[in-house]
């Protein structure tokens, strides 16, 4: 994809349903050549964007290579959180850089805009116009498990080298996910360690693999990760930063999948067989596969929420639940 350019992303490449790797996308950024450098000048150049405020930072001992997870009985998790000025953070990195098996230390999605007045400036792509929500990832050696998100998402390697392992949505079955309630950032994640994956206990995990794609990203190069794919990401080298842009394509106001999807569990999933068989029917007339044919009998003023979704109606049908999860 040689002809993108980050104030020229074409909705071709937008809108893909296959991610697709964007090589040298943001190799121009100061803050790559920075890296490209040192990473001392990487840490100099990324302070003075610092707006002192703490960043909340995920820490881990040398026994977990690396890996944000789970306990080992599934109650708690692997590392600590604390909350840090960026200047502690990058020179607790920085000490450590050089050590093969340094404790962990990893910045998650951090908002950029708040954190880092002023970055944006000067290391950007051109996606204002989808109003995206733009992080940075900050840190060492890291494996972050196999997760989707709802937002497709340009991944852009700023400093470091990440590797990305990619699923399409249809692997949910053979990646052994977790917790849906319970999670490590938000998400839910795959239980299979990708670095030494027990097949015995995640069969299924060799089906996954066979539909696998791998990539590397060197500084200054980008990754779309379509809406919905899983990805698991590793974190390579003693000082890595990755910045992201996230956005939907349909509009905010429709909220988040996930909590239609905790509201039907509630209400659907313990059913008897046969009125769960019955309400499948229900929603795939009225949301997962909506002919017009099916409501031509209603006059178009008076079908309410049968027609497109608006800010109006959805914020309707919001009040209309919150009002009746109250009861």
């Amino acid at each position: 994809m040689a002809a993108c350019q980050p104030d020229n992303i074409p909705d071709k490449v937008l809108n893909s349903a296959q991610p697709l790797i964007l090589r040298g996308l943001v190799e121009q950024w100061p803050m790559v050549q920075a890296a490209k450098a040192s990473a001392q000048q990487a840490v100099e150049y990324l302070g003075q964007f610092s707006s002192e405020e703490p960043l909340t930072v995920y820490r881990g001992g040398p026994e977990i290579e690396g890996r944000v997870f789970y306990n080992a009985d599934l109650s708690g998790f692997n590392f600590d959180v604390a909350r840090l000025p960026l200047a502690e953070v990058v020179s607790e990195l920085m000490q450590n850089i050089d050590q093969p098996q340094a404790p962990m230390l990893y910045v998650g999605s951090t908002m950029i805009d708040k954190w880092l007045p002023g970055f944006r400036a000067e290391n950007n792509i051109a996606l204002d116009e989808h109003d995206p929500l733009v992080s940075i990832w900050l840190g060492n050696q890291s494996r972050i498990a196999a997760h989707y998100d709802f937002a497709s998402n340009i991944a852009c390697c700023v400093a470091g080298r990440r590797r990305f392992t990619l699923f399409p949505p249809e692997q949910l079955d053979n990646l052994y996910v977790g917790p849906l309630d319970f999670t490590p950032a938000g998400q839910p994640i795959s239980m299979v360690d990708f670095a030494n994956p027990d097949f015995e206990r995640f069969p299924k995990f060799r089906e996954a693999l066979k539909h696998a794609q791998v990539v590397e990203l060197e500084p200054g190069d980008a990754l779309l990760i379509p809406s919905m794919w899983w990805h698991h990401v590793e974190s390579l080298e003693g000082f890595n930063v990755l910045v992201n842009y996230w956005w939907r394509n349909s509009p905010s106001f429709m909220g988040a999948p996930l909590n239609v999807l905790q509201h039907a569990m509630m209400g659907l999933r313990d059913l008897p067989p046969e009125q769960r068989a019955v309400w499948q029917h229900i929603f795939e007339h009225y949301v997962f596969d909506p002919k017009d044919e099916n409501f031509e009998h209603i006059p178009e003023r008076s079908r309410g929420v049968l027609n497109a979704m608006t800010k109006d109606s959805t914020n309707g049908i919001r009040s209309l639940l919150l009002n009746r999860l109250k009861r």
